[in-house]
């Protein structure tokens, strides 16, 4: 028996005997009431001291022969401890009444746990299948409303249209969101050309840069990495949005540090330093999202869960009004896909 087992054991062996203590009590009051009328008799010490001896020793044997069964009961009860939540089968079987009371309270209670757990995954399974139509049936009005802005070139449509690809970005975030939270992410991991994932996200957010009058510095990223294009497209854009709605002039840098690490930095108006832990946390806004109202919170989220995902990593540097610098760790060990 092992040192840990040992200080298990006599752990469990104090327990029985706090357990047990009224019947050893009782046993105590019997065997002096015995002393007593032996002495009232005059019966010999000698008999009397070897009848409390046998029965010292056989109390004794009792006692440890029912502890180590308490011991044994004991940790049968703490494995059923992993996978009681899955199933009751194992439960041993009841040595008494009280015992089977209890177990009857445990299957009554497991039975309404997994019906509720079925019901709250049928009415999950619900409201993701809404919302997945909902995010697919609104692109259809905004690709409308592109088209009827498009068809005029004026100050206020170009204003518009901005609007428009913010609610697109939305949109697509909301279709995001319920597919890294689904069963099944679809994931597909090979090699990529990381210049080609980061152009494509820039392509996107060209317009943005020229409404804003952001200058973009791009240095050639000339590197393969093992990851998968949909997804890591998705967070770059997720940076690329976060610096462009923070960075009312200046420029955003697209470099590559060594470590196989992306750089995206930006000349906004920073992070203040009380909030860059808890950046990544689902609904975080810190000051800058309650300075601006917009913020949901959500965009850095989706992106930590999406690279954790994948075995690359984030981490955010910034100092107010001097800018941000997002940098993605691309190294791809031990992926995580669920």
């Amino acid at each position: 028996m092992s040192d840990m087992e040992k200080v298990g054991y006599f752990k469990t062996l104090k327990s029985y005997l706090k357990f047990r203590i009224k019947t050893a009590l009782l046993l105590a009051a019997f065997a002096l009431t015995f002393a007593l009328v032996f002495s009232l008799y005059d019966l010999p010490f000698e008999a009397v001291g070897y009848a409390a001896l046998l029965c010292t020793a056989s109390g004794v044997i009792y006692a440890l022969f029912g502890s180590y069964q308490y011991y044994r009961y004991h940790c049968r009860l703490a494995e059923l401890q992993n996978r009681i939540t899955l199933s009751i089968d194992d439960l041993p079987v009841p040595k008494d009444l009280q015992e089977k009371d209890y177990q009857q309270l445990i299957e009554t209670l497991f039975r309404d746990k997994v019906q509720f757990a079925e019901n709250a995954s049928r009415e999950g399974r619900d409201m993701v299948d809404y919302y997945t139509l909902w995010a697919h049936q609104i692109k259809t009005p905004i690709a409308a409303m592109r088209l009827l802005l498009q068809s005029e070139e004026s100050e206020r449509n170009k204003e518009l249209m901005m609007e428009l690809f913010k609610i697109e970005q939305y949109v697509e975030m909301v279709l995001q969101y319920l597919r890294i939270h689904s069963e099944s992410s679809d994931f597909v991991i090979q090699k990529y050309s990381l210049d080609e994932i980061v152009r494509q996200a820039v392509r996107k957010y060209a317009k943005m840069f020229i409404y804003k009058k952001i200058r973009l510095d791009f240095s050639d990223l000339d590197c393969q990495v093992l990851t998968d294009d949909k997804w890591l497209v998705f967070v770059v854009e997720q940076i690329l949005s976060n610096a462009l709605k923070y960075t009312n002039k200046g420029s955003i840098s697209i470099y590559m540090e060594e470590n196989n690490t992306l750089v995206i930095e930006d000349s906004g108006i920073g992070i203040k330093g009380e909030d860059l832990p808890r950046v990544f946390e689902k609904g975080f806004t810190g000051y800058n999202g309650r300075d601006d109202k917009k913020s949901t919170g959500i965009g850095l989220y989706l992106c930590k869960r999406i690279l954790s995902k994948l075995s690359h990593t984030i981490k955010i540097e910034s100092e107010v009004g001097k800018g941000t610098k997002v940098k993605i760790g691309l190294d791809s060990v031990n992926l995580t896909i669920l």
